[in-house]
């Protein structure tokens, strides 16, 4: 028997000690609130990719995490808006970070982005969007908290907002931003 065949019938074993290959980020949408399955088509659609967009250009490689996605209504956000936050009422979207890694063979724990109804929905028509294109704004705002972006001093929400603007841009959606700057004129 020739090397080449010799080397075409081996076969490699992989030692017991490896990881298994990576895997992409899991999402675990939820949607409690019927509202917006009603509201906007396609809206499990719609989460995902906003969320997969914001994943995969937010500047970093994310494998074999989750993510959690929960389309509730202003109670349950009001709720734990009060509770973890101290702060009275709803609020458009929460991202409660995840703990990390509880093992070395358990998926990155990403965290939660949470979605109130009735306040996305009121935003929306007040600032002259189309639901589906808000949905998809906060998301990606969320999922970017959920990666350590945030908007506490004027740099850093000029970097957040660039990125938001930019992988709506990618989802086909107008800036979120020069649309509410001229629906308040």
């Amino acid at each position: 028997m020739t090397g080449a065949r010799a080397r075409r019938g081996a076969r490699k074993t992989m030692p017991s000690n490896k990881r298994a290959p990576p895997r992409a980020v899991a999402i675990d949408l939820a949607i409690p609130c019927a509202r917006w399955r009603r509201a906007v088509p396609k809206v499990a659609t719609v989460a995902t990719e906003a969320a997969r967009a914001a994943l995969g250009q937010a500047g970093r490689s994310i494998r074999d995490a989750e993510l959690s996605l929960v389309l509730a209504d202003d109670v349950t956000v009001a709720g734990l808006n009060g509770r973890w936050r101290h702060r009275a009422g709803p609020t458009n979207v929460l991202a409660f970070p995840g703990g990390g890694r509880p093992d070395s063979a358990a998926p990155l724990l990403l965290g939660d982005v949470i979605l109130a109804f009735e306040t996305v929905a009121r935003e929306a028509k007040e600032q002259g969007k189309t639901l589906p294109d808000h949905l998809r704004h906060l998301v990606i705002h969320g999922v970017l908290h959920l990666l350590g972006h945030d908007h506490e001093d004027a740099a850093t929400a000029r970097r957040m907002e660039a990125t938001e603007k930019r992988i709506l841009a990618l989802l086909g959606v107008a800036d979120p931003y020069r649309l509410r700057e001229e629906a308040h004129g």
